[in-house]
């Protein structure tokens, strides 16, 4: 996928595999306050991907609303969903987890998540890489959870998954882009990779950043379910995200470290009040 803003495409589209998606907003769907306002916050969101966890999912078998809510937002939409493997442990635990996601929702999308730390949620690196190696035989498009960490991340790439999802910082934490330097790195040196934000936005303004720094798109969930309105949260991140990426379109200009006039005048001498 080309990155230079010089040579967007018409509609601006991006693509996983063969799919080519619209919008760059990816939405989860833990948390909100009833099925009815999570269809409506997707709606909203003009999303093009919904992630739902396997595991929450398998929990709340008898909840056929949720169910039923999530099917009518994709219809409705035409989004596609992404199953994920939130809450395992180990790779085998994650593989296994993914093939029961594929054999229900017939796809072969997942977004692999294999937890190393109990406090922060932070991606294990070893365990996650043995089983996007896996999972990427097996035939699946692996959408990788992991962290800022280039060395990992190019790991992942090697090992076929067509996309990475490094976080802005800890899952639900809301604190935004915590490691700039590490994203941009990322975003420098790894120019041809398709990289997702995920996890730990909490703003609109959050959003807009990862954009205006040239990653392709961003997934959240709690920064919408958690709010006092979700469905009006999801609209404007919708908004914040395209800002963002119509504005990295189009070319931010240079920070200065001195002041530059806007408006030069020297060598156009003018008198104050005078008439044009």
């Amino acid at each position: 996928m080309n990155h230079l803003a010089s040579q967007p495409t018409p509609a601006d589209t991006w693509q996983v595999g063969d799919v080519f998606l619209q919008s760059r907003f990816l939405l989860g769907t833990a948390g909100y306050p009833s099925p009815q306002v999570l269809r409506e916050a997707i709606v909203a969101s003009g999303t093009g991907v919904v992630t739902v966890g396997l595991k929450r999912q398998l929990a709340a078998a008898g909840d056929n609303g949720f169910v039923a809510m999530i099917r009518e937002a994709l219809r409705e939409t035409g989004a596609r969903l992404l199953p994920n493997t939130a809450g395992c442990r180990s790779a085998r635990e994650a593989v296994q987890l993914a093939h029961m996601a594929r054999e229900l929702y017939d796809t072969p999308w997942v977004k692999l998540e294999v937890v190393g730390d109990e406090h922060t949620l932070q991606p294990d690196p070893f365990e996650l890489l043995v089983a996007a190696e896996q999972l990427v035989r097996d035939g699946f498009v692996v959408f990788p959870y992991c962290t800022d960490d280039l060395v990992s991340c190019r790991r992942l790439l090697d090992a076929g998954c067509p996309l990475l999802m490094p976080w802005g910082a800890p899952i639900g934490s809301g604190q935004g882009l915590i490691n700039p330097f590490a994203l941009r790195t990322l975003r420098e040196r790894l120019p041809d990779a398709t990289l997702i934000i995920d996890a730990g936005i909490g703003a609109p303004s959050h959003a807009a950043l990862a954009m205006e720094m040239g990653f392709d798109a961003v997934l959240l969930n709690s920064a919408v379910s958690q709010a006092s309105a979700p469905v009006t949260m999801a609209g404007a991140f919708r908004q914040a995200i395209e800002a963002g990426r119509a504005a990295w379109r189009a070319g931010i200009m240079a920070k200065q470290d001195y002041a530059v006039a806007s408006t030069p005048v020297a060598g156009h001498p003018f008198l104050i009040g005078a008439a044009p």
